[in-house]
């Protein structure tokens, strides 16, 4: 089990920032092991993260933030410091399609992702037996036109019992509320079956089909209160032909799904992803 800190900066571009911040480290005997940065010359913003070794580093995380504080008040940061020691608590929520929720529950166990899964969350009864086969609770809230606000107060009160870092709907086929939204944000990560921008809403596949594409894709994104518009984690795509037909279509999609939604959560819990402008820089 590694021992890390990450730092996640954002700011107005300036020179001196990584000088600045690699001495600051230096100076309390961090080994950095990663350090990437990104400069967006049309917004004149600086991204940047880095991390490091903590079995040598001179300061806790409370004396962190007091230390820190300076350089953030001189270059105007945004920063966020995560813990490696911190395993981050997923919520899945699935409706019948049980491809994804199958994929991060498999990936979960084999130890490709470095978080905790206690909770599923389903409008259906379909996953319940996926759910027990993988000992996470599952729990069954049915949502009607006329029971949303009741169904969705009694997620808030799962997340809430279980400690809830991460949202994911893993083909959740409700739309959230905006105080859904609201409640939780940049911590609600969906996986659309399309290429955003291309094809939103319901049936994308059908669609593309009709359409005669030769490249369908999937989106996995942050949700917004813009249905379909947050900013984009990871896409990726699936040459077609003529010759595909919609179930074609509809089966290649899924394997999309999968790997795109994956890549994303893994991303997210390992501090990889800034928000900035309604999109994302991933450090790699």
């Amino acid at each position: 089990m590694k021992n890390t800190a990450t730092l996640l900066i954002t700011c107005p571009d300036a020179k001196g920032v990584v000088a600045t911040v690699a001495n600051f480290l230096h100076q309390h005997n961090a080994n950095i092991l990663h350090a990437d940065q990104h400069q967006d010359a049309e917004n004149s913003l600086f991204l940047m993260r880095v991390e490091w070794d903590l079995e040598q580093f001179s300061l806790d995380e409370a004396a962190f933030g007091k230390q820190f504080e300076a350089i953030a008040t001189q270059f105007n940061m945004q920063w966020q410091l995560k813990r490696s020691a911190h395993t981050p608590r997923l919520a899945l929520m699935v409706s019948q399609y049980d491809h994804c929720l199958a994929d991060l529950l498999h990936r979960h166990q084999q130890g490709e992702l470095a978080c905790d899964i206690p909770l599923i969350i389903s409008n259906h009864l379909d996953t319940k037996a996926l759910a027990d086969f993988y000992g996470v609770a599952f729990h069954h809230i049915p949502v009607t036109k006329d029971s949303k606000v009741e169904a969705e107060n009694a997620q808030f009160a799962l997340f809430d019992e279980y400690n809830i870092d991460l949202i994911v709907l893993a083909r959740y086929m409700q739309i959230l509320s905006s105080n859904f939204v609201a409640r939780y944000p940049k911590i609600i990560i969906n996986i659309h079956h399309s290429f955003l921008p291309a094809f939103i809403g319901a049936k994308p596949y059908h669609r593309a089909f009709e359409r005669g594409v030769k490249l369908i894709g999937a989106t996995a994104h942050y949700v917004t209160e813009d249905l379909d518009e947050g900013p984009i984690i990871e896409q990726d795509i699936a040459r077609i032909s003529h010759r595909d037909q919609v179930e074609d279509l509809l089966q290649k999609g899924r394997d999309l799904e999968r790997i795109v939604l994956s890549r994303a959560v893994r991303w997210h819990i390992d501090h990889r992803v800034l928000i900035y402008a309604n999109k994302t820089v991933v450090f790699d």
